[in-house]
């Protein structure tokens, strides 16, 4: 009698399980009709290359040929409807990349001016291109690195090459660019990696790898801006939202965001797809910081500097801490965290969650590892350096001439790898041919006026402690320099 009541219960949960899974999916499709039409950029992407079967200069080769599809492409299936200034897939936009002197959406290399005393991998964040880290390239060709700015598989072209994008191959291709970096560097000089955002969960996924793999070129530094070590809990179930999308009638729920394409070096429509990747990638990176720690490799570890800011909707910042951090030994690491604006002219319009943050995400107790924090005070623009060294509790503070701006209540996890100064994103954009300023646009009208999407604009798009952040990149590679070069 009691195996039968247990069974009875066992269908009676399923079927709530059931109801609930089709209610959520009956939502999805519901609000999935409700976003615009897709868009040739959502129907199609052209074929990306292969990283295993490509050396470095294959897989520019083949970059050109994808990028020569896609200005075909979209020269002759753009309907009147999307030949519009606002569409960077127009030809005759202003924001089309391929208008521009350099299109930075492409892998690029720069070298510095003498012999290479090392190399730099440089991964971008998921969505994004290229472009992100020009900024801090230019701070390790100015210490006389050579640079590799790879692009992503189904990055840098159309928002449908991330629909059908594998971490696999975000995975295969990063090990090219190491393979190019070490080809520059020559067998003898340090290899170092910077990732922003999705790229910092490669970076490390490739530095966990060559711990475990001899072949493997070793990594002597590691530098991760806004790191996606952690995500919200959304992004485990996001491949069930786009079960819906293998029927053609509900193809929209493919997509979590369907918006114009405005920004010419970063998308602004969202496939499922790409935080099902990203999630899954997370998931990979956890195990191997568990296998590493149970192995002993993890005293291998090379140096990692990790700079976050405290509120961040796209990652778990505490992640970083959690996840990361309590597993590394004493090897010289260091996080920085940027504060909220304690000081913004309406700091009362701050949310708790975001004026506690700070004190949640701080570390009790002594660890292995050094901790900083960039805050102000309520009434004091200027923020100051609080530091714990490795070990240690006590905290140095140290006044620094650097103003939050009063525009800003705190900074964003796409702020970081950008100065005020870029012509894009800035808050003080330089002169610059990409179109249009982003960063500088202190938006004011009724609701509906602007672009679906360009609510964007609205959340910090540049580090106002840019300079200072690289100063801390710098230091970086000077302890470098006092070890003998930085290699393991």
């Amino acid at each position: 009698m009691r195996k039968g009541w247990f069974g009875i219960w066992i269908w009676r949960l399923a079927a709530v399980a059931a109801s609930l899974v089709a209610l959520f999916l009956a939502l999805r499709i519901h609000l999935s009709d409700r976003q615009p039409d897709l868009r040739p950029w959502h129907t199609w992407a052209p074929e990306e290359p292969d990283p295993d079967q490509l050396d470095w200069a294959g897989w520019i080769a083949a970059e050109d040929g994808l990028f020569r599809d896609l200005q075909t492409h979209m020269r002759t299936e753009l309907a009147a409807v999307d030949r519009v200034a606002a569409n960077r897939y127009f030809e005759e936009s202003p924001v089309n990349p391929q208008r521009f002197a350099e299109n930075w959406n492409r892998s690029y290399t720069l070298l510095p001016a003498g012999p290479p005393r090392g190399a730099v991998v440089l991964l971008h964040g998921l969505s994004d291109s290229p472009y992100s880290l020009r900024h801090v390239a230019k701070i390790y060709v100015d210490h006389g690195f050579a640079a590799v700015a790879l692009r992503l598989p189904g990055h840098g072209t159309v928002p449908a090459g991330l629909v059908k994008a594998h971490w696999q191959d975000w995975r295969a291709a990063t090990r090219l660019a190491m393979r190019e970096a070490r080809r520059l560097a020559g067998d003898h000089q340090p290899l170092h990696l910077v990732g922003y955002s999705n790229g910092g969960a490669l970076a490390l996924q490739y530095t966990l790898d060559s711990l475990e793999e001899p072949s493997l070129a070793p990594v002597a530094r590691v530098v991760l801006l806004s790191p996606m070590i952690g995500l919200t809990r959304f992004a485990r179930f996001a491949g069930v939202a786009g079960w819906p999308s293998i029927l053609p009638s509900f193809s929209k729920t493919a997509w979590l965001d369907l918006v114009p394409e405005f920004n010419p070096f970063k998308y602004g429509s969202f496939p499922v797809n790409a935080a099902r990747q990203s999630y899954e990638l997370t998931q990979i990176i956890d195990r191997q910081m568990l296998a590493a720690v149970k192995s002993g490799s993890i005293a291998r570890m090379p140096p990692l500097l990790v700079f976050q800011s405290v509120v961040d909707s796209t990652v778990a910042g505490e992640a970083v801490f959690q996840n990361l951090f309590s597993r590394l030994p004493g090897n010289g690491s260091e996080i920085v965290l940027f504060d909220v604006n304690r000081a913004a002219p309406l700091d009362l319009l701050l949310s708790p969650t975001a004026l506690g943050q700070l004190e949640r995400m701080k570390p009790t107790g002594p660890q292995p590892y050094r901790f900083t924090f960039l805050a102000n005070e309520p009434g004091n623009p200027f923020v100051s350096e609080h530091t714990r060294p490795p070990s240690s509790t006590a905290e140095t503070v140290r006044a620094l001439n650097i103003e939050y701006p009063a525009t800003y209540f705190s900074l964003s996890h796409v702020a970081l790898p950008f100065p005020p100064q870029d012509s894009l994103y800035g808050t003080h954009p330089v002169a610059g041919k990409f179109g249009v300023h982003l960063g500088n646009q202190l938006l004011r009208a009724e609701r509906g006026t602007l672009l679906s999407g360009a609510d964007s604009l609205v959340r910090a798009s540049c580090n106002p402690f840019f300079d200072y952040q690289s100063a801390r990149i710098a230091e970086h590679l000077r302890a470098a320099d006092d070890r003998g070069g930085g290699l393991p």
